[in-house]
């Protein structure tokens, strides 16, 4: 009999999910995970396994946890190619958003809606999470169920610390992996999920697990796996965990007036009212709270104002692309309206080689302190935010090939 257990999932990098089928990415739903950094050629498995056991000996495993999870286990050479695959295009959010709202997302997830409405009404009544902000978040994981990942969790995690690939990152996850079993939560047999060891509907890192699983059904298991209720309610617990606010929305579409004065990005919902903005869909902006001004593609395409909540999505995947696509399949599964403002696809954007290079003169004005790693991430778009300021361009934050010739510009 397994003990009744709370426990979690964590954050990682990428675009999400939804691409990380493709691309090798990591689901930044699991775990803040550090750059990847020059490496040595790794040792052979058993060499890493003789330096893991005082480690996990340390944490109170057993050498018998210990020899059961790692029998007849080699490691994985189809993980190590994708720890290599690196995308060589930047796909537009557009893009993005349309696969990964589309395929039939939207109406599974109002399948989903009925089928499990008793669980879910209770979750969000206990944590206070809304329950199409589970949905979207199931949704974009595993497309509720549908591909959570066959792969061996203990072979992938230990691929991947013995090649040191993020560092310690998987290293520790293995050791939590380790301790999972050691402590009868799971059986060996039951770690199960993807590439990069993320497990279940929803896709939880072993940590992740560990601290947020929940045993919704009350059979002593926290069963992420197959129970669409256990897993549902953990998702709602780690996003509580984060400082969910319940009442506050993640995001509203909105109008920008012409002629708005750009230095008003963080503020009330009241001051970007009285500045002229209003909500794209003709309704009400919320009479509390605070929110920022965001241009997912720049100030020609839609605006939005994001609220703390948005943020906590992050923290299950770290990229605004993701949490993004969360909060809209949510509201499309509600039957909220789609966006509304025009995406710029015929608009000039750059490539990764062009937005590494905005990085770097940024980096050299002192504006940002992160790798130049051509993603447009948050650091990114504060960094161009405020050369923006600077320069007296409209300070939409998002990069184009206009802003890198005026950096290129004489001063």
């Amino acid at each position: 009999m397994r003990p009744v257990t709370v426990l979690a999932f964590a954050v990682a990098l990428g675009l999400g999910p939804a691409l990380a089928q493709t691309t090798g990415s990591i689901n930044p739903a699991r775990a803040q995970v550090p750059k990847p950094e020059a490496r040595p050629a790794a040792p052979g498995l058993d060499s890493f396994l003789k330096t893991l056991w005082p480690m996990a000996q340390a944490r109170g495993i057993s050498r018998k946890t210990f020899d059961l999870a790692f029998q007849g286990v080699t490691p994985d050479p189809s993980i190590v190619a994708l720890t290599r695959k690196q995308s060589e295009f930047t796909a537009p959010i557009w893009s993005y958003l349309n696969s990964a709202v589309g395929g039939g997302r939207i109406s599974r997830g109002r399948e989903m809606l009925e089928a499990h409405a008793s669980v879910l009404a209770q979750v969000e009544s206990r944590y206070g999470v809304p329950k199409e902000i589970i949905l979207g978040i199931w949704g974009m994981e595993t497309n509720y169920g549908s591909f959570k990942g066959d792969k061996d969790v203990i072979r992938s995690l230990a691929t991947l610390a013995n090649i040191r690939y993020r560092g310690d990152f998987f290293r520790d996850e293995l050791l939590t992996a380790l301790e999972l079993i050691e402590k009868g939560y799971v059986e060996r047999n039951e770690l199960r999920g993807s590439w990069a060891g993320a497990m279940g509907h929803t896709q939880f890192m072993p940590s992740s697990y560990m601290k947020y699983a929940v045993d919704q059904t009350g059979d002593g298991h926290a069963d992420i796996w197959t129970s669409t209720s256990d897993a549902i309610a953990s998702t709602a617990n780690y996003l509580k965990g984060y400082g969910w606010t319940p009442g506050l929305p993640w995001g509203i579409e909105v109008v920008v007036p012409e002629g708005f004065d750009h230095n008003l990005y963080r503020a009330s919902f009241s001051s970007f009212r009285s500045a002229g903005v209003r909500r794209a869909d003709g309704g009400s902006l919320p009479s509390s709270g605070e929110a920022r001004l965001f241009y997912p593609a720049g100030h020609t395409g839609p605006a939005l104002l994001l609220t703390a909540n948005f943020d906590v999505i992050k923290k299950y995947n770290s990229s605004d692309a993701y949490a993004l696509a969360v909060g809209h399949l949510g509201d499309r599964i509600m039957g909220r309206p789609a966006l509304q403002g025009d995406w710029p696809v015929k608009a000039p954007r750059l490539d990764k080689a062009g937005i590494t290079d905005v990085q770097r003169r940024l980096k050299g004005l002192g504006l940002y302190n992160h790798d130049a790693d051509g993603r447009i991430g948050t650091g990114t778009r504060e960094a161009v935010r405020q050369y923006q300021l600077r320069v007296g361009m409209l300070a939409d934050g998002y990069p184009t090939p206009a802003l890198l010739t005026r950096m290129k510009a004489p001063r």
